[in-house]
């Protein structure tokens, strides 16, 4: 969580929405405080003329919004926005006096309920989180995941997955990565027999060890490329589709594409970037050539664009110097690399 609003309607409630701003602040959050027009200059927040407007504003760009109010105001407020838990922003509502905080949307995919325990443990008050899951003290797959940087494949299937644990019913766990810590009470090491319904942590999507099975995919891949001059964007998505297919690798696994600087105009980049919603990042000749490991080298690249390798470099840097885990692959005006950030998944 990085970006949060906070909306006050009393004097009373700003000062306590600018407390625990600065409180999230110092936690390295970027938090802001909005408030009436009529004190908002005198005590240094920004002012706004419509809540519907302010609400609609941020429910779009923040990771949560805190209302210090009253839970009706907030409410109404966020209703005509409300669409999807696995992309609405968290909201959480304080009464003005710091006595209950409470948690109102997105609790666990959007961080809300930690938020709520966050803001809380800052001014003394009294936690109110109502999901199923947390009032039984049993695993939330959907928490989980958001926590550990994994993507849902199939969201039915998470609401299934909670809803057997919550009937008692145990859930199947595999994962191809090494995970800290003890199991969580309700689920089951391996294909378990009789265990129709399982989690599955893995890039390859396609894998089924159960008859239904949820998989979660780690994002942390990034995908380094390199192109021709001018390559068609459905030709460079093909081409690294098909690399990713080879591998079994999920292109939701894809968290950043990277190449060299002079690439950073190709259209077909960056097509790729917001379709499949990750990041892009670009680098000069000269970072490339610092980057530590052994890359393949070709002298005609080199005369080009100033580095042997763009591919594999570019892949290993954007990754925070991670494990590169396909080495480059040579298609007809298009290269690929792939490398994974360090990455340690963990259960609490």
């Amino acid at each position: 969580m990085r970006t949060l609003a906070f909306i006050s309607f009393t004097e009373r409630a700003c000062m306590l929405a600018c407390e625990l701003a600065a409180k999230m602040r110092e936690r390295g959050m970027d938090a802001q405080v909005a408030g009436p027009a009529r004190y908002a200059e005198r005590l240094g927040v920004d002012a706004y003329d419509s809540l519907d407007a302010w609400t609609a504003k941020h429910f779009a760009s923040c990771d949560a919004l805190v209302f210090v109010s009253a839970a009706g105001i907030a409410v109404r407020a966020i209703a005509p926005h409300v669409s999807d838990k696995f992309s609405d922003p968290a909201v959480v509502q304080i009464d003005e006096a710091g006595v209950f905080v409470v948690p109102l949307l997105s609790g666990h995919v959007g961080g809300a309920n930690d938020l709520a325990r966050m803001l809380a443990d800052c001014c003394g008050a009294q936690v109110a989180v109502s999901t199923a899951t947390d009032v039984n003290g049993l695993f939330a797959v959907d928490e989980w995941a958001h926590t550990q940087g994994l993507v849902i494949c199939e969201r039915v299937l998470a609401k299934d997955v909670s809803a057997a644990l919550l009937e008692g019913t145990s859930v199947g766990f595999v994962s191809d990565f090494e995970i800290e810590g003890d199991l969580p009470r309700g689920l089951i090491a391996s294909t378990a027999e009789g265990c129709s319904l399982g989690i599955c942590v893995s890039y390859d999507e396609t894998a089924a060890p159960f008859k239904r099975t949820l998989h979660l995919v780690p994002r942390d891949v990034v995908l380094g490329a390199g192109c021709r001059r001018g390559v068609e964007s459905a030709y460079f998505a093909r081409q690294v589709l098909d690399v990713l297919a080879q591998a079994r690798l999920s292109v939701r696994a894809v968290c950043m594409l990277a190449s060299i600087d002079v690439k950073q105009d190709e259209i077909a980049l960056h097509d790729f970037a917001r379709t499949h919603e990750c990041e892009l990042a670009f680098f000069s000749a000269e970072e490339l050539r610092a980057v530590q490991g052994e890359f393949s080298h070709s002298s005609f690249v080199e005369k080009t664009v100033g580095v042997g390798n763009v591919c594999e470099r570019a892949a290993v840097l954007a990754s925070d110097n991670g494990v590169l885990i396909c080495s480059k692959q040579p298609l007809d005006g298009v290269t690929v690399a792939l490398a994974r950030r360090p990455h340690t998944l963990c259960f609490p």
